[in-house]
């Protein structure tokens, strides 16, 4: 299947100095995936930034001209953790239209999958709110894409988070949706304090919504075991046309922001995972996107590991 790389130097712009989320992240990715000629086997694609009609799909009108307004009148600190710069909404609407573009060129067939490796990061982005170090979130964009923009509309999508945090903006935008499936494993107790076993959606989406909270100190095997068995289970009731990850990548246990244990190569092993559910229930589509993930260089070489796998069946 071919595989589409989405990068753009235009996402250093976000400058957020020696904020953890820093443009240090992608220049690792970068390099990694030239050194290694991962880059090359991918395709790339031209897109714009996302359309105020898809963003108002997610995100509440009077947020986005609050936070274009904040920006441009110079601000700095949109909420406690979430800084930004004067080219924050340009890197921001960049990415949510790489994600945006991904999934309509999955869906059309141009490609069989994708990596967005964007910034600023989404999954913490709430409808009327900046979270977490998060403008837009790009995920959740993505799957309304699918589902309410594109001309022939899909009607299922599983979105699939693997960052240590809990992706609380993108369960929120899904909560009552019976059409999109998120599946979230996450460290608990933990930022951002949502994310409890018991949180599965309400009204037409009741179910659609599932937890898999992880406590700091659970084995590899452990963790690795249930991600695969809860998922398989989870993706047999959604049956998805089509796959989305929030792929953060700051469980790893060399992160200085999250750790759940994670060694490197466990990448390899939850993508594999992710790819078996892709090809049973959704011909393999899938679009990923970068999410966490805060001591460069391990998180260029779990990138790679991630890409290579994507790559796998080409």
């Amino acid at each position: 299947m071919t595989t589409l790389l989405y990068t753009d130097p235009r996402f250093l712009g976000h400058r957020t100095g020696d904020h953890p989320e820093n443009a240090s992240r992608l220049v690792h990715i970068h390099d990694h995936l030239q050194a290694s000629g991962l880059a090359d086997r991918c395709q790339r694609a031209a897109w714009e930034p996302a359309r105020p009609e898809w963003l108002a799909a997610v995100h509440d009108p009077g947020y986005l001209e609050h936070l274009a307004q904040f920006i441009r009148g110079g601000g700095r600190a949109i909420e406690a953790d979430t800084v930004v710069s004067p080219g924050s909404l340009d890197a921001a609407l960049l990415a949510a239209g790489a994600v945006a573009d991904a999934v309509t060129r999955v869906i059309r067939g141009d490609a069989g999958r994708a990596l967005c490796l964007v910034r600023p990061p989404g999954h913490h982005a709430r409808r009327a709110a900046a979270m977490g170090f998060c403008l837009l979130n790009n995920v959740a964009i993505g799957a309304r894409m699918a589902t309410d923009v594109l001309e022939t509309p899909l009607d299922r999508v599983l979105i699939v988070d693997w960052d240590v945090h809990h992706g609380n903006g993108t369960q929120e935008t899904f909560w009552s949706d019976p059409r999109v499936g998120f599946f979230s494993i996450h460290r608990w107790p933990f930022y951002p304090g949502t994310g409890a076993v018991d949180e599965t959606g309400t009204g037409p989406g009741l179910g659609a919504t599932l937890n898999l909270p992880v406590a700091y100190g659970t084995s590899r095997g452990e963790y690795l075991a249930r991600f695969a068995g809860e998922l398989e289970r989870f993706a047999d009731k959604i049956r998805p046309q089509l796959v989305l990850l929030s792929a953060g990548f700051d469980s790893h246990r060399l992160d200085p922001i999250g750790s759940l244990g994670l060694e490197s190569e466990d990448f390899t092993a939850l993508t594999r995972t992710v790819l078996d559910v892709a090809r049973q229930h959704a011909a393999g589509r899938i679009v990923s996107v970068l999410e966490g993930g805060y001591n460069p260089p391990v998180l260029a070489q779990c990138v790679g590991l991630h890409l290579e796998e994507l790559l796998g069946e080409e």
